[in-house]
């Protein structure tokens, strides 16, 4: 039988729009949540991006 893969994918949604807008890999053992601070189009400014499920 096959083992699970160690790399999950996840989104990162902004706190200001909560638009989904970047797409990440992480692995599976890292078990804090991801912020970032990112570029948002919607918003059209530098915002703080946390990890979302797909």
């Amino acid at each position: 039988m096959a083992a699970k893969s160690q790399i999950i994918k996840f989104s990162l949604k902004c706190t200001e729009c909560n638009n989904r807008n970047y797409y990440k890999k992480k692995n599976r053992n890292y078990k804090e949540k991801i912020e970032l601070k990112k570029y948002c189009p919607h918003c059209r400014k530098h915002t703080l991006h946390v990890e979302a499920k797909i």
